[in-house]
C-alpha cells in the first residue's frame, strides 16, 4: 500500500533559521530519504519552497480565481512529503515516527486510494 507522508511546518519557521541551519536540517532529509530507498520502500520525495511564491486555483460557477501567497489564514504549509511502499499502516506511522521533520513539524501520515471513500 502507498502512503504519503506530509511535512506540515508552521509558517515563518523557514525564516527564523540560519543558513547553515536550514542546510543542516535539509542534510537530514536527505538522508532519512537514502535510508527509505536503501530499504525499498520510497516511491517519491520532494521538498517544497515557501508558500510566498504559491498560488491556489479555483473555479467556481464557471469562473477561475487565482489567489497569490502566501496565506496568511494558515498557521502551517506543507514543506514537502515522501511517497512509502509499506504493508500496513502500522509500519507508516512507524516510518513518520523516523522522519527528523517530525522534531519541528507535523508528519501528516495518509493512505492513498480513490477519493470516493
Amino acid at each position: 500500500m502507498a502512503y504519503m507522508l506530509l511535512i506540515a511546518e508552521p509558517r515563518g519557521q523557514r525564516d527564523a533559521r540560519t543558513q547553515a541551519e536550514g542546510e543542516a536540517l535539509y542534510a537530514r532529509m536527505l538522508r532519512f530519504a537514502d535510508n527509505l530507498a536503501a530499504r525499498g520502500v520510497l516511491l517519491d520525495a520532494q521538498s517544497l519552497v515557501s508558500d510566498k511564491e504559491a498560488a491556489r486555483v479555483q473555479v467556481r460557477d464557471g469562473r477561475a480565481s487565482v489567489l497569490d501567497g502566501p496565506f496568511t489564514e494558515v498557521k502551517e504549509m506543507v514543506g514537502g512529503f515522501f511517497l512509502i511502499n509499506c504493508a500496513t499502516r502500522a509500519e507508516a506511522l512507524a516510518i513518520a515516527r523516523e522522519c527528523p521533520a517530525a522534531e519541528w513539524a507535523s508528519v501528516e501520515v495518509r493512505e492513498t486510494g480513490p477519493c470516493f471513500r
